[in-house]
């Protein structure tokens, strides 16, 4: 850059800057790291927001269910040797959404569960009372073991999830009914 005003007759440096330019390259990278900090803060919050969604997504399709024989009612003989009760199983939502039992079933060693076939909303931490047959063939002894227990359900985002959940069968009111019943058959 050449200064009018001075007459030193001495040529302008090169590589040097002047002052105004200086100053727009300071403006340039001020611009530069603001623009690179507001890009930060904001694919922070676009990463938080994704991450809270697919949280919620999970625990909308997660299922923990608990659930233990309640009570049977009238019944009688299906065949030579098989009793066929009408009972019901507690069911209780212990998972973080709500969800809808639409099917039951179980079978192992001479027991058959089945649901009536309605559909039973649970509410979480709610408890639901399922009304279900049992199908028990009365040579074949109950085992120790909890029964695995199907269970068919529709969480809040309308998918279907299969889950067992472990039913404890020996020493519940099923069990004592089965006995009796099965003696007055035979």
């Amino acid at each position: 850059m050449i200064d009018l005003d001075e007459y030193n007759n001495q040529p302008a440096k090169v590589g040097s800057a002047s002052p105004d330019r200086r100053m727009g390259s300071s403006k340039m990278v001020l611009r530069l790291v603001a623009s690179f900090v507001v890009g930060v803060v904001l694919g922070g919050v676009v990463v938080s927001q994704w991450r809270d969604a697919r949280q919620q997504r999970e625990q909308t399709s997660s299922v923990s269910i608990v659930a233990f024989p309640a009570s049977v009612g009238g019944g009688g003989s299906a065949g030579k040797g098989v009793l066929e009760l009408d009972a019901q199983l507690v069911v209780i939502n212990a998972g973080s959404a709500p969800i809808t039992v639409r099917a039951v079933t179980a079978q192992r060693g001479g027991l058959l569960v089945r649901n009536t076939g309605q559909s039973v909303p649970i509410p979480v931490g709610g408890t639901a009372w399922i009304d279900v047959k049992a199908r028990i063939e009365c040579s074949v002894e109950i085992e120790a073991e909890p029964l695995p227990m199907q269970f068919s359900v529709e969480t809040g985002d309308k998918q279907i999830r299969e889950v067992t959940s472990p039913v404890p069968v020996v020493g519940t009111v099923w069990y004592g009914a089965t006995d009796r019943r099965c003696e007055q058959l035979g």
